[in-house]
């Protein structure tokens, strides 16, 4: 049955793409080691737009891929053959803005930059921050359940959203919980949708939760020796400061983005490892007091401290232009968390295990250490054929994943599981909970319609 006259009953032909850059444009992700084939891109604007066509996929037996931003790294959005891809590109409208309880009610595709300044304009301030926001939609966000740099003051996306519109698998129209801050009339349904990746239904509107603005920042960045002594600045620094973020990266990392112009280096020594830190301006006396500390016990051998919002700017670039910086090198990633008292152990055990399995491999360390989440890339050799590559990898994850096992860990903190990680759910999630994920997927997706092969 042919997608594009099939879907014409839910939507006008203008926004029904079957041509081969569209499909080829909005039938994927950022993950490069899967092929995305689908049979049409359906292009909604309104939340019974949406509902009509997952009746339509449902009655047609179609199945459907959600699609955002398409920043995804775990395969997530990625749509094979004969899937049809919904994005929710046209569904970017702010709906309007509730001062008193400091709501913000936006349409699912809007772009997350958009809704922080948005919020800025209220003066107010949305938390939730990562490198993509720019690209990024909340929706997106919302199936992922995003994290990002700020998460060790602020939390996730989950903690900010305060109100769904989600078309389920059957077509069916939820509105849940209307942004109230309280409602104990039973399961509150919006939690299993956030984080769910598409996969039990498509979020169309969200009411977003705003904060007060805080104080402005200092941003400072230190040279570590070892990785020992990162989990000692930490403690040093959150025993007495409010921190806005703690993020790490290895010299590699700082290498590729001042190679490519995104950044530039801070201070005039190389050093192995690099810890960034946001606080309050407030704080800065401490915070230098700390820094002396570090320095005089060898766990910090240089730093520079920003003055201005260029300066802050300019920091973090080191950090947030990382994954565009490697991706000419066809990364493999993985994302990867444990709690953060056993961060230490860990770092050493996985340290210890990619220098013997991966010797012929440059590695690339990086990530949000202040929530224990670390992520770990490995940089595709130029003469390597990448489905090699990857087969390489991949056949390696499960050591790594042991590891994150032992310390009953993640094996993907923040980026999901889509196809990429599906195969090794079982190291994080046991044979029960999974059972339970699957009993929860056949009451909102009884027929399969939503994100096929994604998760589990």
């Amino acid at each position: 049955m042919n997608a594009e006259i099939y879907f014409a009953k839910a939507l006008p032909s203008s926004r029904i793409r079957s041509d081969e850059d569209s499909r080829r444009t909005w039938g994927r992700d950022r993950t490069t080691s899967f092929k995305a084939d689908p049979a049409a891109v359906l292009l909604p604007e309104t939340t019974a737009e949406v509902a009509a066509i997952v009746k339509a996929a449902n009655a047609g037996k179609f199945k459907l891929v959600p699609s955002g931003g398409r920043t995804g790294l775990s395969g997530g959005a990625v749509a094979g053959p004969s899937e049809v891809v919904v994005s929710l590109d046209h569904m970017n409208q702010i709906a309007g803005f509730n001062g008193p309880d400091r709501l913000l009610t936006c349409q699912a595709g809007v772009i997350t930059q958009v809704v922080q300044q948005t919020a800025l304009r209220h003066g107010l301030f949305y938390p939730v921050d990562f490198a993509s926001v720019g690209s990024s939609q909340i929706g997106g966000n919302i199936a992922t359940n995003a994290g990002g740099i700020r998460v060790i003051r602020y939390g996730l996306t989950r903690q900010w959203i305060a109100g769904l519109t989600v078309v389920t698998g059957t077509g069916d129209v939820l509105r849940l919980n209307h942004g109230l801050i309280k409602n104990a009339t039973g399961y509150d349904l919006r939690h299993l949708f956030i984080g769910s990746e598409g996969t039990l239904g498509i979020v169309t509107e969200v009411d977003v939760r705003l904060a007060m603005q805080p104080e402005p920042q200092r941003v400072l960045v230190l040279a570590v020796p070892e990785l020992a002594a990162l989990m000692r600045i930490l403690k040093a620094f959150s025993a007495s400061i409010d921190l806005s973020a703690f993020e790490f990266f290895s010299e590699l990392a700082m290498s590729r983005v001042i190679a490519r112009g995104r950044g530039v280096r801070p201070m005039p020594e190389i050093s192995p490892l690099y810890a960034l830190i946001e606080f309050d301006e407030s704080a800065e006396d401490e915070a230098m007091r700390i820094f002396e500390q570090m320095v005089t016990v060898g766990s910090v051998t240089d730093g520079v401290i920003s003055r201005s919002d260029a300066q802050a700017k300019a920091l973090w670039a080191l950090r947030e232009n990382i994954s565009e910086s490697l991706a000419p090198e066809r990364p493999y990633k993985n994302d990867i968390s444990v709690r953060i008292m056993d961060v230490p152990d860990f770092l050493v055990a996985v340290d210890r295990l990619v220098s013997a399995r991966y010797p012929d491999f440059e590695v690339c360390w990086y990530g949000h250490i202040g929530d224990g989440n670390l992520h770990l890339n490995i940089l595709k050799p130029e003469t390597m054929a990448e489905p090699d590559f990857v087969a390489r990898c991949h056949h390696i994850s499960p050591e790594l994943f042991r590891e994150v096992h032992l310390r009953r860990g993640s094996i993907s903190a923040e980026h999901g599981v889509g196809l990429l990680k599906r195969d090794f759910l079982g190291f994080s999630r046991s044979t029960e909970e999974i059972a339970a994920m699957r009993a929860i997927k056949a009451v909102f997706d009884p027929n399969g319609v939503l994100n096929p092969g994604k998760l589990f």
